[in-house]
């Protein structure tokens, strides 16, 4: 298709000097040497603009490069949002599609604010007006008969190029086009990489997200099968015996049935907490010290077990100042250590012990049972298991054995303590 081009009146100015095939020769050598170690596309067309300038004057440079259905421009000079635009722009806006798009062999225009050839529904034409560029002139970059992109010159003059330009701009254009052709490449091949490399870490990540999800879902069902050995098995099992002794004694009273529904009662509320994942109440809402209270009167007085129990809070404080976290571990070590007692050590008397040793916070859970008899000991394993894990997670350490005195079975939790800034004053481990 022929150019059809706004007529280009001559300059106003005084008349310019042409370069000879000679002169024109050894600019373009030195074009090509300027080309030279430039890596990437806005580096090379910064550093061929000044020798350009005396081959193609211009107040304004720029080559717009292809990739599929939009391109991207590079600036020299004046620097406009052709090129500080953050995302590649459609070819459909470009003020010279028709060039980029092989619909004209060139473009040349002494007035382009007027000109109606830049100016349509959806131009992306202001720079032209922000920098005053009145003459333009674009001619295509070719590799092997494929348009690649565009070079455009222009000057804030009026009627400044005229047909002789075209013949220096093409020159120019076929020494840029391979070099711009092969940074492209490289600029493609360096973000296929880049985005496979954030594949791979989305994919490794993914991966890793899948891993931890098993493993938190491992870690739930663990809490899961904790909680439910401690409270739900344990409250099953003193109602087991309950109603057990009521059936030894014969015909049961209504008062007797009355506890037996109470502590089934309990039961059920103590596995819907499981399963609603709720915290203890009094534990939530006081702390450790009064949720350690009221468990041992749940568990001890109202199971008519007969076994008797103290506890003593001399933390200073150090236990109520525990993360969330902190406090239900260690209530679950308690419950536990004091369900074993209470279920296989045949104990007069439970004592539960909270002091801070130097920096650390110390609990003790000690019974007058019979300790670790054979039978018994069997029982507690799956009990002792579930507290030196809870105890391990929140980096605790654990002993149970004998007491000092050798009258039964002591489980201690030593859970060194410095003070966490980001939980406002609680204690961390």
């Amino acid at each position: 298709m022929n150019p059809t081009p706004a007529p280009v009146r001559a300059s106003a100015l005084s008349p310019r000097p042409r370069l000879d095939s000679e002169t024109l020769f050894r600019h373009l050598i030195r074009v090509s040497q300027a080309l030279a170690g430039r890596v990437d596309i806005q580096a090379a067309i910064q550093a061929v603009s000044d020798e350009l300038a005396a081959i193609l004057p211009h107040d304004h440079l720029d080559v717009c490069i292809l990739r599929q259905d939009h391109h991207t421009a590079y600036e020299a000079g004046a620097h406009t949002d052709w090129s500080l635009n953050a995302h590649p722009l459609p070819i459909e806006g470009s003020p010279i599609r028709t060039v980029l798009l092989g619909q004209e062999p060139y473009l040349i225009s002494g007035d382009a604010l007027a000109d109606p050839r830049f100016h349509f529904a959806g131009a992306f034409a202001h720079p032209i007006f922000h920098e005053n560029l009145q003459s333009r002139l674009h001619v295509p970059l070719l590799v092997r008969g494929e348009i690649i992109g565009a070079l455009s010159a222009s000057k804030r003059a009026r009627d400044f190029y005229d047909g002789r330009d075209i013949a220096f701009a093409r020159h120019v254009a076929d020494v840029l086009a391979p070099y711009f052709y092969a940074l492209r490449t490289a600029e493609d091949a360096r973000r296929l990489a880049i985005e496979e490399a954030e594949g791979r870490v989305r994919e490794d990540a993914l991966r890793e997200g899948a891993l931890r999800l098993t493993e938190e879902l491992e870690r739930e069902r663990q809490r899961i099968g904790m909680d439910l050995h401690d409270l739900t098995l344990a409250d099953l099992t003193r109602l087991h015996r309950r109603i057990a002794r009521l059936r030894e004694a014969g015909a049961p009273s209504a008062e007797g049935w009355e506890g037996v529904e109470a502590e089934l009662a309990r039961t059920m509320a103590s596995l819907r907490e499981i399963i609603d994942d709720a915290r203890p109440n009094i534990l939530q809402l006081f702390g450790l010290a009064d949720g350690i209270e009221d468990f041992l009167g749940r568990a001890l007085d109202g199971s008519g077990s007969g076994i008797g129990w103290r506890f003593a809070d001399r933390s200073a404080g150090a236990a109520e100042r525990l993360t969330e976290t902190l406090r239900v571990a260690l209530f679950r070590i308690v419950q536990e250590a004091v369900n074993n007692a209470a279920h296989h050590a045949e104990p007069s008397l439970i004592e539960v012990d909270l002091r801070m040793e130097a920096s650390a916070l110390v609990i003790e859970v000690r019974d007058d049972g019979i300790g670790f008899a054979s039978l018994a000991q069997r029982k507690r394993v799956g009990g002792i298991r579930n507290m030196q894990t809870r105890a391990r997670l929140v980096g605790a350490g654990f002993q149970i054995g004998r007491r000092p005195d050798r009258r039964g079975t002591m489980v201690q939790v030593r859970l060194p303590l410095e003070p966490c800034a980001e939980t406002n004053g609680s204690l961390a481990p």
